[in-house]
């Protein structure tokens, strides 16, 4: 038995193991300054907005509008993407969510992974994908609305409790990265195809 506790302390580099800590700490200490301050309800609200199973049907409806069909489809796939990638990394790292919440309230159910935030990476890849296909369109206020939203989902992951530090900007430069690759490589695909027909 203590040659695992050995073992098991000796797998994690030194350096790993104070940012994880340090990352603990932050984090626990954020939820607890500022969760009490912030009303149940817009937190509940926010993790709502993002939720995979609220919002991609929402975002599925955008396919039938045929003027839309250039954005509708490369963000639908980014959406699928996102989730199994996020999916992936996560049983991967399998890190647990933060103990000082253990209820997870007030808080749908979810996974029992923490690393990276699917919120994060969902509403990153939101804000990130529409300001790309916006270089074609004059929607300042719109943005602006995205990534506030974004910004403040992110952030309530922490204040709930939900997510450390280190999953949310995980989350976030995940989504970032997403955006652009579905923008660059599947946009451009469905362009071509969609020209290459007419």
């Amino acid at each position: 038995m203590a040659t695992t506790a050995i073992a098991t302390a000796t797998t994690t580099p030194p350096v790993l193991h104070q940012l994880i800590s340090l990352d603990t700490s932050l984090s626990q200490s954020l939820h607890t300054r500022f969760n009490p301050f912030i009303p149940g309800h817009l937190l509940l609200l926010l993790e709502y907005s993002a939720d995979f199973r609220l919002f991609f049907p929402v975002s599925l409806s955008l396919y039938f509008a045929p003027f839309r069909r250039s954005f509708a489809i490369p963000f639908i796939a980014g959406l699928l993407i996102d989730l199994l990638f996020i999916g992936l990394v996560k049983s991967i790292f399998r890190r647990s969510r933060p103990h000082y919440n253990p209820n997870m309230i007030p808080a749908v159910s979810v996974d029992h992974f923490s690393f990276p935030s699917g919120h994060a990476s969902r509403v990153f890849f939101i804000a990130a994908f529409a300001s790309f296909f916006a270089v074609f369109e004059s929607t300042s206020w719109f943005l602006l609305f995205v990534w506030t939203w974004a910004l403040l989902t992110s952030v309530s992951r922490v204040f709930l409790g939900r997510h450390f530090v280190l999953d949310v900007l995980a989350g976030a430069c995940l989504g970032v990265l997403e955006a652009l690759f579905v923008f660059r490589f599947l946009r451009l695909s469905i362009v071509a195809v969609s020209f290459h027909k007419i």
